[in-house]
């Protein structure tokens, strides 16, 4: 995949955000979106990603922030709206537990509720430490949301900073947002349909 900034796309995007501290930086891979992006961007966010950073902060970068809300916006704001609205979702950061719980069939929250009801591209961008990654359950789990016609996006490995340990260590990481972009125009159906 190349990055071709004047080629620009559109589509509706829905950011599924999950608690990492890696979550931090979304606001960084949507303003790369926007340099090629011509659609809308809505991001759901977990109660634990938002705990890592405020809705307010992402929203001043994403058409919509959705937080999974209360009992009383349910009628409006629920995983069958969210999923009629969007042509793709990428979970970005995906971490080991909502790959466990999209493996497993798994509904505990707004975010995993709309990935099951979704019957468009959805894209996982895993971010955990290597350990993490290389347990064979998150292995299977991996493997499981393939074969259930999902997409997981390998994280490339280097030095990151790990909060936990406060220090920095080799992992899996975010991938860089050039390739966040270009994995969103590669699935991105109303680009698929015209040729891209």
């Amino acid at each position: 995949m190349i990055s071709n900034e004047m080629n620009t796309f559109g589509g509706r995007l829905l950011i599924g955000a999950t608690g990492s501290a890696a979550v931090a930086s979304l606001p960084v891979y949507i303003n790369a979106l926007r340099g090629a992006f011509t659609g809308t961007v809505t991001v759901l966010m977990t109660h634990t990603a938002a705990t890592f950073v405020p809705p307010y902060t992402v929203g001043l970068f994403a058409d919509r922030v959705v937080t999974g809300g209360t009992p009383d916006e349910w009628p409006r704001v629920n995983q069958a709206t969210l999923a009629a609205e969007h042509d793709m979702m990428a979970v970005l950061p995906a971490t080991a537990n909502m790959l466990s719980v999209v493996a497993t069939g798994g509904v505990p929250n707004m975010l995993s509720a709309t990935i099951t009801a979704a019957d468009f591209p959805v894209v996982f961008f895993p971010v955990m430490t290597g350990e993490m990654w290389r347990k064979p359950a998150v292995q299977r789990n991996v493997d499981q949301v393939r074969q259930d016609g999902y997409h997981v996006v390998d994280p490339p490995w280097g030095q990151r900073y790990d909060v936990g340990l406060g220090e920095f260590i080799d992992s899996p990481m975010p991938p860089p947002p050039p390739q966040f972009v270009d994995v969103v125009r590669e699935f991105m159906p109303s680009n698929r349909a015209e040729g891209g």
